[in-house]
């Protein structure tokens, strides 16, 4: 690949991939993390891993934020993960009319961002409702990749992300 246009997309989420919601040492229970908590007091914010940021760089993808923490994304994981600012994924206001059941909310918007580019989603939230509809209404190649939400992007996740991208033929 020869620009960073022709560059696969990599939409990430926050909650499970890099905040995992199973228990850290010493928690008794899992928490769910909420982006209206966004704040330098977050407690779950130290579960992110401060060389996730890296790795994903060298995953050489154009990364964009698809999550709900939104711009909010950018002011507080970004910074403590090493990444730099990120487009933003928006998602519509209204609900997911006319949506197949099982659709992710998200499903949509990333296909239509990809407008037939490369990409891969990564999320702890993926249905085969997402992969059969995006096998069917995205042209280009895809990985929808779940991430365990206990355990957040581990080794494994980023070799079978490299795998697939290395795979891609260029544009």
């Amino acid at each position: 690949m020869t620009s960073a246009s022709e560059r696969p997309l990599l939409f990430l989420d926050v909650d499970g991939p890099l905040i995992p919601f199973g228990s850290s040492a010493g928690d008794s229970e899992a928490v769910a993390a909420s982006p209206t908590t966004v704040d330098q007091g977050n407690p779950l914010l130290a579960r992110l891993d401060p060389g996730t940021g890296a790795r994903l760089i060298a995953l050489g993808c154009h990364l964009v934020w698809a999550t709900t923490w939104m711009e909010e994304a950018n002011e507080v994981v970004a910074p403590r993960i090493g990444l730099p600012r990120l487009p933003v994924l928006e998602w519509p206001d209204a609900d997911a009319a006319g949506a197949p059941r099982g659709l992710h909310w998200k499903t949509r918007p990333m296909v239509e961002w990809a407008a037939g580019r490369p990409f891969v989603w990564v999320d702890d939230e993926i249905s085969a409702m997402d992969r059969h509809w995006v096998d069917a209404a995205h042209p280009g190649p895809s990985l929808l990749h779940q991430v365990d939400p206990a355990k957040g992007l581990q080794d494994a996740d980023f070799q079978a992300l490299a795998g697939w991208l290395d795979a891609v033929p260029p544009r």
